[in-house]
């Protein structure tokens, strides 16, 4: 059971404090609370944090990856070359637009793409590189777009765990080709639900505009009419307020996480897990989600989860190796095709990590971790 008087700790919490509260009740009262000035407002603030980029904002993040694909003209046909370890999303999109994803295996360090087995999966159908900023650290950006370019592809990165995230203190989005952020309440900010795509054109925003709604185009005589098969995937007014006083905080938020961090590394290292990579200043540290000794222990992961469950411990699993799940087991995919993805698959475990978590929070877990690894120790 947990220590006494300790409340429970869940492996990720949203900040939302009282003037967040007014400020959504203050847009709810004002009766906009669809798309509106609030999302414009957003729309900007995002603009002019990312480089002044064209941004637009989206119901989530998996909206504004298929958006990102409709917009640059992905379908079937095409092949767009992913990682094997990241959120179920990133394929679905690519689905969900008729191409095919092309899984490739991620670094056992990092746990990004590995470029190398990118470069290799490339054929004639190849469209788009759409790596996954994993947990927050940066892909080797110089690296990425030189693929890109040398082979005449396009890149969707999906940065949502990396918002604040930088690569040679160059914030993620704010330079490149598209990039996605998610505003879920497990990331760096939240609307609630939400996602929002920075672009290197205009021209491509506005694109998208009608991919988010409906396809509708407005006319010069007041209608309307409809140029291609879009979605309903525009923001509210409420979300987007929300997200203007996230996005305020962001900085204090990452500084909070990265405190949090050195914590966990300072308590966990040299014991049987295998940390994650700690990269620099620039990752931003949406989770912390080390590796399990399973092969040292008498108990499985789920075990091992529902005995910290028991101690007032919420943990999370990031990722799954999505080319396992019974979609992509069904389009071919088996065990064996990308080694690092399953063995982070099978032993992943994320721990507690949000800015309004205690270091007495992260020394509980701590304790309590290492204590069950010994117990059951083999």
């Amino acid at each position: 059971m947990p220590a006494a008087n300790r409340p429970f700790i869940p492996f990720a919490r949203p900040t939302i404090d009282e003037d967040m509260v007014s400020a959504v009740a203050d847009t709810l009262r004002s009766l906009w609370i669809t798309t509106g000035p609030q999302v414009q407002a957003f729309e900007k603030a995002l603009s002019v944090m990312h480089n002044d980029r064209p941004t637009r904002v989206f119901t989530s993040a998996t909206a504004a990856l298929e958006v990102a694909l409709l917009t640059i003209g992905v379908g079937p046909g095409d092949e767009v070359i992913m990682p094997a370890q990241t959120f179920f999303s990133c394929a679905n999109a690519i689905m969900q637009t008729g191409a095919t994803p092309v899984f490739v295996d991620v670094d056992p360090l990092t746990r990004n793409m590995d470029l190398q087995q990118a470069k290799a999966a490339i054929t004639k159908r190849t469209k788009v590189l759409m790596p996954t900023h994993f947990a927050g650290h940066p892909m080797d950006m110089d690296a990425l777009y030189q693929l890109a370019h040398e082979n005449n592809l396009r890149v969707i990165e999906d940065a949502a765990l990396a918002i604040g995230s930088r690569w040679q203190n160059q914030l993620i989005g704010s330079f490149g080709d598209i990039v996605s952020f998610s505003f879920h309440p497990n990331k760096n900010i939240t609307t609630v639900e939400g996602g929002a795509l920075t672009f290197a054109s205009e021209d491509e925003a506005k694109v998208s505009e009608a991919f988010r709604f409906h396809g509708i185009k407005r006319l010069a005589d007041g209608t309307r009419d409809v140029t291609v098969l879009g979605g309903k995937f525009n923001l509210s007014d409420v979300n987007a307020r929300l997200g203007l006083l996230q996005l305020a905080r962001l900085d204090e938020f990452i500084e909070k996480r990265h405190l949090l961090v050195e914590r966990y590394f300072d308590r966990l290292q040299g014991s049987s897990l295998t940390l994650p990579f700690r990269g620099d200043k620039g990752h931003s540290w949406n989770f912390f989600a080390p590796l399990l000794p399973l092969d040292q222990l008498s108990i499985d992961r789920k075990a091992l989860m529902d005995e910290l469950q028991r101690h007032g411990i919420g943990t999370g699993i990031s990722y799954e190796a999505v080319h396992l799940t019974s979609l992509y087991r069904q389009r071919g995919f088996r065990e064996g095709d990308f080694p690092h993805a399953e063995a982070i698959g099978r032993s992943t475990l994320t721990l507690p990590l949000f800015p309004t978590l205690s270091l007495d929070e992260v020394d509980y877990v701590c304790d309590t971790l290492l204590q069950l690894l010994h117990h059951y120790k083999k």
